[in-house]
Order: C-alpha cells, then structure tokens, then sequence
C-alpha cells in the first residue's frame, strides 16, 4: 500500500509539527517521551516533513507533550475509569502512550483531521472520533455518552481560535460538564505578535484572568518547567538550553496550565 496523502487546510496542517517532534525524539539517545505510533504515522504520510525544520521548534513540542502527559497520568491514576477529551486531536497518540485499559477517550477535530485520523488510527469501544468544531455543540452529546469525570485536554489549539471562539467553546465545556477539568496552553500576547505569520490569534498574559470565564486555576508552568521525572532525563547540554529558556520565559511566554471548570 502506498503512502497516505496528506491534504489539510493550514491551521490543521499545524498538527504535524507535534507528530514529527515526537518520533524525532523517539529516535534520540535519551529520549524526553517515547512514541513508536508517531514514528508509525510520519512513515505513513506521503509528506515532505523537512518543511516543519527542527531544533527549538521540535524541542518545544516535545515538551508541552510531556507537560500535558503528566497531568493526564494524574487524572488516570485518580480516575482510571473516566473520560480524556482530546480538544482538536489532530494526530495525537495519547491513548497509544497513556491508555489504561479501563479509560474512555473521546478525540473531537475538524472534518478532514478526522477523515485523516480514522484512516490511520482504530476507533474502539472505549475510543471514538468525532468530526465537528469544539466551538459548536454537536460534540457534546458524545461527551455526554461518556462516564464521568471528564479531563478535556487542549493542545496548541485554542491559540489558532479568536477569544470570542475560544469563550464559546470553554463555555460549552463549563455548561455541560461542570467540575470537569481542563489542560490548555496559552501564549503572551507577545509571543501571539510574533506568530501571526502561522495564524495564532488568541493570547493570555495571565491564566489567572480566564476565572471570569468560569475557569479556576489549579496549576500552571511555564514550557522548561518540566516534572521531575522528566527533567532527569534531560542530558547535560539540554539541562543547560532548558534552564536559559525558562529564564526568559519569565518575561512572558507559552504557559501550560490545569483549571478546574465551573
């Protein structure tokens, strides 16, 4: 069988930077995660990846993967019978990382992302896809259909939405599942300055400021502050690149942060 084709609108194209960075990183010495499936799914794909470049780019990928990991890990250990929601899950192997066997998954992306997803990855009885916008209600049902409690998880995808869209869709998630909780990055609007080249439109300088939009901060970091587990794998001259970037993040950045909803 020949390669699949990859044919995305831009935005959603912006799925493959976080799927090459983790099987490039799978390939490495001391690897920061491991993912066999992503090295998979970049075989799989007739796409010239030498666009997407590498270094830093790849590096912070990385990273808030292995931020976010550690908090899902969190909810699993505590709920192993509840419900991941991955928020524009574009090419995502979570469940292939953290699956447990007991746990529900719901993966909710665009039309084309999912048409792409169900040709690459197997739907199950306790994983299903859902094409639909996370700024439209049509996917909540699904949720709904779901045990409790419910992790809803956004990677690098409320940042591509305006803050109108971005209210919409976390208000759907505090009307229909209250006491849920929610992972989602956020970026400065200095940082949104700089990227508006590749469409990122949302920014927030505090999470702190997203409480009047029902959304109670339990945690947040910055990209380098990485959990101990993994900041031990770090080698030396990453350990270095890493503390000189979390200093400078300080003067706004990516922050990645956990809110209890509602």
């Amino acid at each position: 069988m020949g390669r699949q084709r990859v044919e995305l609108g831009r935005v959603q194209e912006t799925l493959l930077i976080p799927l090459h960075a983790r099987a490039v990183e799978t390939a490495r010495r001391r690897p920061l995660t491991r993912d066999p499936k992503a090295v998979e799914l970049v075989e799989a794909l007739d796409y010239d990846f030498s666009r997407i470049g590498g270094g830093p780019k790849l590096l912070g990928a990385v990273l808030r993967g292995v931020i976010l990991d550690a908090w899902v890990r969190e909810f699993l250990d505590a709920h192993p019978a509840g419900t991941v929601v991955e928020l524009g899950a574009g090419l995502g192997t979570r469940y292939e990382r953290l699956d447990n066997s007991t746990a529900t998954w719901v993966d909710i992306d665009l039309p084309d992302v999912i048409a792409l997803r169900r040709h690459l990855l197997e739907e199950s009885g306790r994983r299903r896809m859902v094409a639909g916008s996370v700024t439209e209600p049509g996917w909540t049902a699904a949720v709904e259909a779901a045990p409790g409690p419910y992790l809803f998880v956004s990677e690098a995808v409320l940042v591509y939405l305006t803050e109108a869209e971005v209210r919409t869709a976390i208000g759907l998630i505090a009307g229909h599942f209250p006491g849920s909780t929610l992972l989602m990055d956020t970026v400065s609007a200095a940082v949104a300055g700089r990227e508006r080249a590749v469409n990122v439109a949302w920014s927030c300088d505090d999470p702190r400021e997203l409480a009047d939009w029902g959304l109670r901060l339990r945690d947040s970091r910055a990209l380098w502050e990485l959990p101990p587990e993994a900041r031990a794998r770090l080698t030396p001259g990453r350990r270095v690149l890493t503390g000189v970037l979390n200093r400078l993040s300080a003067k706004g950045g990516s922050r990645f942060s956990r809110f209890d909803v509602g």
